[in-house]
């Protein structure tokens, strides 16, 4: 079976349980909404901001949230770092590279005052900051964090010439606070710490997602109510459960995934007995 032909039988504009939802289909929690707002408002300043969480908590949703909606601001421009493992050398190369700045190989310095020198052009032609985004920051080593924050600031740290904003699990925080980097982890602006969702909560995630993808009945309500409480709070699992419930569905031509699906296919010696004529009444005419 192909995607398409998934997306054909249910009536879908997309496939709401893989990770390539468009944009403006993403469910927006209302934490989400507000930090983003928030980054918005204070992008003028700069600065250091962080986002964490446990994976499948909704970072990756966030960022893509939040560089949307910094994306559509007048004059200012997004870049995101691909590789946080790198040394400092290679770390500068992938700067000069997102920022559009050749940078000397073998001269550090030269590479310092280039970008220093972009960033500067920008806030004086625009008032806006450059943002720059590293996901699975807790992964960057020590020198690089510390080269992050002096590259960033000037005037003694009274001006601050990007927004960077470091994302990444708990290990992240944990990081900042030890000595060697405590002068970063003391700049950090704005926080947004996502946790393990509450059962409603998943529940209105799947209703939007739902909705977004042109067909708001897939799900009989009941079924919404067992993945929301069968998942732990972690939307991957419950993206997860939803998508193999999907192509379950597809193969049985069903045209509605409910809670006697579930139990069949997960729990199936949990499941009721079913008669041939109420299984027919669940089928595609």
């Amino acid at each position: 079976m192909s995607k398409h032909e998934i997306l054909t039988h249910f009536g879908l504009a997309f496939h709401p349980f893989r990770p390539d939802v468009p944009i403006e289909a993403l469910w927006p929690s209302p934490p989400i909404d507000v930090f983003g707002r928030r980054v918005a408002l204070t992008l003028a300043d700069g600065g250091f901001v962080m986002v964490t969480g446990e994976p499948g908590t909704g970072k990756s949703v966030a960022l893509r949230l939040l560089a949307h909606r910094l994306s559509q601001m007048r004059d200012v421009s997004v870049g995101t770092i691909d590789h946080p493992q790198s040394r400092c050398s290679d770390f500068y190369r992938e700067l000069g590279d997102i920022f559009g700045v050749p940078l000397p190989i073998h001269n550090r310095w030269g590479g310092f005052k280039a970008l220093r020198q972009r960033w500067s052009e920008h806030v004086g032609a625009s008032l806006s900051r450059p943002v720059l985004i590293i996901d699975e920051a807790q992964e960057m080593l020590s020198t690089v964090f510390n080269e992050l924050r002096i590259l960033t600031s000037r005037s003694f740290d009274s001006e601050q010439l990007l927004c960077v904003i470091l994302a990444g699990d708990q290990r992240l925080p944990e990081r900042l606070r030890h000595p060697d980097l405590l002068p970063l982890g003391s700049r950090i602006r704005r926080r947004l710490h996502l946790d393990y969702a509450e059962r409603d909560v998943l529940s209105a995630c799947l209703d939007h997602l739902l909705e977004a993808a042109g067909n708001s009945a897939l799900m009989s309500t009941e079924l919404k109510t067992t993945l929301a409480e069968h998942c732990a709070g972690n939307y991957r699992v419950l993206m997860n459960l939803g998508d193999e419930l999907l192509s379950v569905a597809y193969e049985r031509d069903l045209a509605q995934l409910d809670e006697d699906l579930f139990l069949d296919h997960f729990h199936p010696q949990l499941a009721p007995p079913k008669s041939a004529a109420k299984r027919a009444t669940k089928r595609r005419s």
